[in-house]
């Protein structure tokens, strides 16, 4: 099979780059060359989408599957299309369930509303972007056009950090804010398991949405945050809080305390959407210690998260050291698990 990835030096492109190699697949992939390398064998391709004339070195190449992260202007995402129609046999978008019109209600499948947005939109907010460019290459492609809807994304090379954080903040040892309750069921994906998944659909043609994420009660909270205490051999002391202390801290969920998003809470269907159309297609999940375990590896290895390969930064994640201690301070004397 010959891949080609737009972009393919950061987190969800590294990790289908180094998929399709492993697959022995011939991968090249197309980006500006000023971020990240490739693995030996991988033709790179350079250019800049962004820019006019931007696409010239994708002329005449021929490729059975072409993956593309692209986050940004939907107008971007429908020029490389269009430049791709004729020499690309499936095109593979990765895209997010960030695009389900608010409010969304817990076990939505991808029959759910999605936002308004135009497929030549110069500009937008996330889900905007991403559900723009599921138009314009929709609008190409037709039904040579899959749309993986990923949700949480964890695994080696997270560029926003959200495990990373509690790794380090684990491995910092002492008395650990964990929010509770332990058994609170999360819904994720590792990127491994996202890359190996949009490979084999696109190998085999199939087109249309997909909520590419694992079913929700496949890890817990108190398993990752033990996972994570186990990768890392820390001399740290999870305490466990009721959500109603930290909220009423003005701790906010998702950001301040990554991955966590306590019940009732208004982006709680961020960890509850319907998964079983990607599951009957052939998802399969990992176990989460693996996960876990092999981030904390490669995080141990760079030393630190990387930036977001040619996009803006978003904001940190992750609770300030001193707003986790007055907190802990308040509720003083919750039991560790």
């Amino acid at each position: 099979m010959r891949l080609l990835v737009l972009g393919g030096t950061g987190f969800v492109g590294a990790a289908t780059v180094a998929e399709g190699v492993r697959r022995g697949w011939s991968v090249t992939v197309f980006n500006r060359g000023l971020h990240g390398a490739v693995p030996p064998g991988v033709h790179r391709l350079r250019g800049d989408r962004t820019a006019a004339g931007g696409l010239t070195a994708l002329g005449g190449g021929e490729w059975d599957v072409v993956v593309d992260t692209w986050d940004g202007a939907p107008r971007v995402a429908l020029d490389a299309a269009r430049a791709l129609v004729d020499s690309v046999g499936h095109y593979v978008y990765v895209s997010s369930g960030s695009v389900y019109a608010e409010p969304v209600e817990a076990g939505s499948g991808e029959d759910a509303p999605v936002v308004e947005a135009a497929p030549d939109a110069e500009d937008g907010d996330y889900p905007q972007n991403k559900a723009g460019a599921e138009r314009a290459v929709r609008e190409v492609f037709g039904e040579r056009a899959l749309l993986a809807r990923a949700g949480l994304i964890l695994g080696p090379g997270e560029d926003i950090g959200r495990l990373p954080w509690w790794l380090g903040r684990v491995a910092r040892g002492g008395d650990v804010l964990a929010p509770g309750p332990a058994e609170l069921p999360l819904q994720y994906v590792d990127v491994r398991d996202l890359a190996g998944w949009m490979l084999d659909q696109g190998a085999r043609g199939r087109g249309g949405a997909y909520n590419v994420v694992g079913r929700t009660g496949h890890a817990t909270m108190g398993e990752l945050l033990d996972a994570c205490v186990r990768a890392t051999g820390a001399a740290a002391r999870l305490c466990w809080t009721p959500p109603e202390p930290i909220l009423a801290a003005g701790i906010t969920p998702w950001i301040d305390l990554p991955i966590w998003v306590p019940r009732g809470h208004e982006y709680r269907w961020l960890q509850e959407r319907g998964v079983e159309r990607a599951h009957s297609a052939g998802l399969t999940c990992r176990p989460l210690f693996e996960t876990v375990a092999d981030t904390w590896r490669w995080l141990s290895a760079v030393g630190t998260v990387p930036p977001r390969a040619g996009r803006p930064a978003r904001a940190p994640v992750g609770l300030d050291p001193a707003r986790e201690a007055a907190l802990l301070s308040a509720v003083g004397g919750t039991e560790s698990v």
